[in-house]
Parts: structure tokens; C-alpha cells; sequence
């Protein structure tokens, strides 16, 4: 009989990836809103930015519609052009899409294996933001991500599959934190009316965007522990 308290117990690389997850948490979330040192992210935020517009894209293809256009700004906006596609999907996929994307960059940043493929995929990814882009900007940081990535497979192991590694954690981390850092900011800090959460709560009207956001939020977060739970289970 299989037993599920010794399937979650972590081994010493499983311990070891704990520890870096962990690290990386409170690095993200001391540096998110910190003047000077924020920039540190900005790249990492602009990633972030296209698997959110990049999960409105696939959402709206998958529901029958057509994406016209993916465009990212430097102040750390986007916007995904569409016709059609059923807009209950739509909406949420931003945030939840960016945040299913975090759950699995940690579930696969447990294995070495597992994280150059999670690579190879993130790059595919950035592929399809870079046929959909409208704006240099978008082009330029698509290209600047493939590009590192693809040089990363270079790198002679261990150190090619330690920096594999730690790229898709940090990456599997700021995706999960982005959508509560976001939503929180948009919806308490700033209250944008034209959130991904107030659109939702003007098509559905039986909760305020701050609930919708509430509810996104707790789902990411959900996704980023069943991503780790998985992780530890899996990759012994």
C-alpha cells in the first residue's frame, strides 16, 4: 500500500530544491516594490507579462477565436488582441494561465531532465507571443528570452544544469506570485477599472472584481503548492 506521508517526504536534492523555492519567495517578495532594487526583476516581470497575455491567447484560440495581436509595454502592461473566443475563458486565463504555467516550471524544476524541457517549451511559448506581437518592444523581449535560453543549453554540466534549474524555479515562482501581487495592486492599490477581474464581475454581476480577484488569487496559489506537492511526489 502506497503511503502518502513517505510519497511527500523529501529527499536531500528534493530538500536542497525546497530550500531554493523558499529563498527565492522571499527574494521576489522583498525585492517586487522596492525603489532602485525592483529593476533586478524587470525582466523577469516582462516574462511574466507574456505567458498572461500569452494564456488570454490560447484561451481565446481553444473557444473558437482569433488572436489579432500580443502587444507588451516597458511599463509592464500588455494587451492581447482577439475576436471571438468565449470571454468566461478569456478573462481568467491571464492570471490563472500565468499561474497553471508557475505551478509546472516548479513541478518540473525538480528534476534537471525535466527543467530543459520545461525550457525548450517556455522558448516555444515565447515563440507564438513572437508571431503574435505588434510592437518592437514585445519582438525584442521575446527574442532576448529564446535567445538566453537557447544559449543556456550550452553550458557544459553541472553548471548548465544547475543554472537549467534554478531558471525555471525562479521563473515557476515569480508566475505563481505575479498574480497576487498583480491583482492586489490593480484591484486594492490601484482599483483599475479595465482589470481582467472587472470585466469578469460586469459579465457575471454576482460578485464585485475584488472577489474575482480574491478567488484568481487563492487558485494561484493553490497551483503553485499542488505544483511543489507534485514535485515532491513524482521526481524521487
Amino acid at each position: 500500500m502506497l503511503d502518502p506521508a513517505s510519497d511527500l517526504r523529501p529527499d536531500h536534492w528534493q530538500t536542497v530544491t525546497l530550500i531554493v523555492i523558499g529563498v527565492f519567495l522571499l527574494v521576489i517578495m522583498f525585492l517586487w516594490n522596492l525603489p532602485g532594487l525592483r529593476a533586478v526583476l524587470y525582466p523577469f516581470k516582462v516574462l511574466t507579462v507574456a505567458f498572461h497575455e500569452a494564456g488570454h491567447a490560447l484561451a481565446c484560440v481553444l473557444t473558437g477565436g482569433r488572436v489579432e495581436s500580443i502587444t507588451l509595454d516597458p511599463d509592464l502592461g500588455g494587451l492581447t488582441m482577439m475576436r471571438g473566443g468565449i470571454q468566461s475563458c478569456t478573462l481568467p486565463a491571464g492570471y490563472l494561465g500565468s499561474a497553471l504555467i508557475g505551478a509546472l516550471l516548479l513541478f518540473l524544476g525538480f528534476s534537471t531532465l525535466a527543467s530543459k524541457i520545461a525550457a525548450g517549451c517556455v522558448a516555444g511559448l515565447l515563440v507564438l507571443v513572437l508571431i503574435w506581437a505588434k510592437t518592437w518592444f514585445t519582438r525584442g523581449m521575446s527574442l532576448l528570452f529564446i535567445a538566453l535560453i537557447i544559449a543556456a543549453y550550452f553550458i557544459p554540466d553541472p553548471a548548465g544544469a544547475w543554472v537549467m534549474r534554478l531558471f525555471i524555479l525562479f521563473l515557476g515562482v515569480m508566475c505563481g506570485l505575479y498574480a497576487v501581487f498583480d491583482i492586489f495592486e490593480d484591484l486594492v492599490m490601484r482599483k483599475v477599472n479595465e482589470s481582467d477581474a472587472s470585466k469578469f464581475a460586469e459579465l457575471w454581476g454576482c460578485c464585485p472584481a475584488q472577489g474575482w480577484g480574491l478567488v484568481w488569487a487563492l487558485i494561484s496559489l493553490i497551483f503553485m503548492a499542488g505544483g511543489v506537492l507534485a514535485g515532491l511526489a513524482f521526481f524521487k
